[in-house]
């Protein structure tokens, strides 16, 4: 599948029913375009399976809760509807994007309790979210943006407005030349890059930022544990900037990102090392069934 994300064939789970990919519309004052009053979850399918499909699902149930709207469709209706989507556009494989939102309704203002909550499930075909960094190792920026205090935004939530200082940091980065910006919490302590959790190795140990203000993902939570199965030390902890200087190697973790190593980040380079590509082989094959987990 390919071209503007409007104009394609296929079909689009929507309110509880399909409706031709091109006619899955909103009306222009919908909340959710306003007033970012929207939560979603990325997954991805491999061989007919989404990997851990009820664990996003779950997770887009508790954003909901933490944005304070109600559950359109049960944790059930909705793993029902993915499976339903996915067989009716003839994928095996795919990138699964459920989203729920404020729709348009008697209000229109920062409150909205009285719009209806709507929800939608697309999914398509997406390669390597970064590409051959896969095999390189990609180039990361350092953002200006810090993520926020968790006092200051529902920071467990996967919502659509938490995402507009990391669609900003990636335009930034991408006009340097860079597959994704780093972004530093409100600490200055290392955090994410924007849509993907990071890892640093260092003398055969490994290090990753503790999830306190950003969200801790389904695949940066099933790497960690895939880490410790192998019987490597796991330090999850505050990361200061400066430290990345003595990391040997790092790589990304997130349902787009898969397991992606990372080259460079602004003036720090790493290796693409051995623990980097045997994690990043192992995941592939346990995302499609060919290794089992402990």
């Amino acid at each position: 599948m390919a071209g503007a994300y409007d104009d394609r064939d296929g079909f689009i789970w929507m309110d509880g029913g399909f409706v031709p990919w091109r006619d899955a519309k909103v009306h222009v004052l919908t909340h959710a375009m306003h007033y970012a009053s929207s939560v979603f979850e990325g997954e991805r399918c491999y061989n007919g399976t989404i990997f851990k499909s009820r664990e996003h699902t779950d997770r887009l149930l508790a954003s909901c809760d933490l944005l304070d709207m109600p559950h359109p469709f049960s944790a059930d209706e909705i793993e029902a509807a993915k499976v339903a989507t996915l067989e009716k556009n003839g994928f095996t494989d795919a990138y699964v994007r459920p989203v729920i939102w404020r729709g348009s309704g008697e209000d229109m203002g920062v409150a909205a309790a009285r719009n209806p909550v709507r929800m939608a499930i697309a999914v398509w075909e997406w390669g390597a979210y970064y590409g051959d960094a896969k095999m390189k190792g990609a180039k990361l920026d350092i953002s200006k943006w810090k993520r926020p205090s968790p006092e200051t935004i529902p920071c467990r939530a996967k919502a659509g407005g938490l995402y507009m200082i990391c669609t900003m940091s990636k335009h930034a980065a991408e006009a340097k030349g860079c597959s994704d910006a780093l972004m530093m919490d409100y600490r200055g302590y290392v955090a994410e890059a924007t849509g993907a959790n990071v890892f640093f190795v260092k003398d055969g140990e490994v290090h990753t930022p503790k999830p306190d203000c950003f969200l801790n993902g389904i695949t940066r939570q099933t790497v960690v544990q895939m880490l410790k199965e192998r019987g490597v030390t796991v330090h999850e902890r505050h990361i200061e900037p400066a430290e990345m200087a003595d990391f040997q190697q790092c790589w990304l973790t997130g349902t787009a990102a898969e397991v992606t190593p990372v080259g460079s980040i602004g003036d720090y380079s790493f290796e693409v090392g051995e623990l980097t590509r045997s994690i990043a082989g192992d995941y592939e094959k346990l995302v499609r069934g060919q290794l089992v987990a402990a």
